[in-house]
C-alpha cells in the first residue's frame, strides 16, 4: 500500500514520537511538534499509538491514495478536500485506490497531521521512523517529501472505534504557555525576570522545528548567558548572548551553552507547537506545584 506525492506543500515529514535513546550519543530525539494532534490523528484514522504520520507545516500540499485505505486530519485546519469535495478534521474518511487529497494553507495554527491506517511504513533508524532532516535521517530518505514520492503505509490491523473528541481545538494569534523558572534564572536579574515573565514576545521567521526565536523586549542578565553546555529538553528557553528568548523545540540540539531561564510545561508545547510565525507569546511564570 502507498500513497504518492503530487505536491508536498511547504515542509511535510515523516514523523513519530520521537528517536529517544541515543542523545547521550548527541543524536536528536526530532518526532513529531504537537504530540496531542499526532493521537487525535493516529486514533481517529485506527491506528496506534507509535505510528508514522505526516506532519504538514503551513500548508499541505496534494496526496493521491493507490490503495484503499482510513485516513484521518488532525490539527490545523487547511481546508482539506477529498477528490474535490471538503472532507472534515478530527473524523475518520476512507479512501479509495486513485482518491486524491488536496490541503490548502493553514486557516490558523502552524502544523497538520496525516494519519493512515497501517501508519507510514519507512524503515524504522534507531527505533524510530522520525526524520532528522539536518542529519539526514529517517523518514524518506532523511528528507522532506518531495513531488513524485511514493510513500509507503502498513497493513492495516481491524480498525477500532475511534475516541470521542468533543470540539475542536482553537489556535489563537495570542498564546499564553506556562513555564517554570530555571534551571539558570539564577543568572538573572529580577529585572530580567520580570521582563521575561511579564511581557509579550514575536515568533519571528527565523523559526523552525529546531527552535523558536521570539523579538520582543531584552532579558537583562548579571554577567552574561554563556554556560558550560548542558542538557536540553523539549521547551527549554535559552537566553542568547544579545538577551532575546529561543524555545528549543522537537528538532532541538542534544546540548547547549547558552543559560536556560525556564522551561514550558509538557502539556502546553502542543499549543507552542501551532505557533506561527507573527503570532505572540507571552510566558506565565508556574511551579512542580501549580502543575501537579
Amino acid at each position: 500500500m502507498s500513497m504518492k506525492v503530487i505536491n508536498p506543500g511547504a515542509l511535510t515529514t515523516v514523523q513519530d514520537r520521537g528517536r529517544f535513546g541515543y542523545q547521550s550519543k548527541g543524536v536528536r530525539v526530532c518526532g513529531v511538534m504537537d504530540a496531542k494532534a499526532y493521537s487525535a490523528a493516529i486514533e481517529r484514522a485506527g491506528g496506534k499509538d507509535g505510528d508514522a504520520v505526516l506532519e504538514m507545516t503551513l500548508f499541505g500540499g496534494t496526496y493521491v491514495f493507490e490503495d484503499e485505505t482510513a485516513f484521518a486530519l488532525s490539527g490545523a485546519d487547511m481546508d482539506p478536500q477529498l477528490n474535490g469535495k471538503p472532507c472534515p478534521m478530527d473524523s475518520r474518511i476512507s479512501a479509495k485506490a486513485g482518491d486524491k487529497l488536496d490541503l490548502g494553507f493553514a486557516k490558523a495554527g502552524c502544523r497538520t497531521y496525516l494519519a493512515v491506517a497501517g501508519g507510514i511504513d519507512v524503515p524504522e533508524v534507531m527505533g524510530s521512523r522520525s526524520t532528522d532532516v539536518k542529519c539526514a535521517i529517517g523518514g524518506m530518505e532523511g528528507r522532506a517529501l518531495r513531488a513524485g514520492d511514493v510513500v509507503p503505509v502498513g497493513a492495516a490491523e481491524a480498525l477500532k472505534q475511534p475516541a470521542v473528541f468533543p470540539e475542536r481545538r482553537t489556535f489563537p494569534d495570542e498564546i499564553v504557555i506556562r513555564a517554570i523558572p530555571g534551571p539558570q534564572d539564577d543568572m538573572f536579574t529580577r529585572k530580567g525576570l520580570e521582563t521575561f515573565f511579564g511581557t509579550p514576545y514575536l515568533v519571528s521567521e527565523n523559526s523552525d522545528r529546531m527552535g523558536y526565536r521570539l523579538a520582543g523586549e531584552k532579558v537583562e542578565s548579571i554577567n552574561g548567558t554563556d554556560i558550560i553546555s548542558d542538557g536540553i529538553v523539549f521547551g527549554s528557553v535559552q537566553i542568547t548572548a544579545e538577551g532575546l528568548p529561543i524555545i528549543l523545540m522537537a528538532d532541538r540540539q542534544t546540548t547547549g551553552g547558552y543559560a536556560k531561564i525556564a522551561t514550558v510545561i509538557s502539556a502546553d508545547l502542543p499549543l507552542l507547537a501551532q505557533a506561527r510565525p507573527g503570532n505572540t507569546v507571552r510566558f506565565k511564570k508556574v511551579n512542580l506545584e501549580d502543575i501537579r
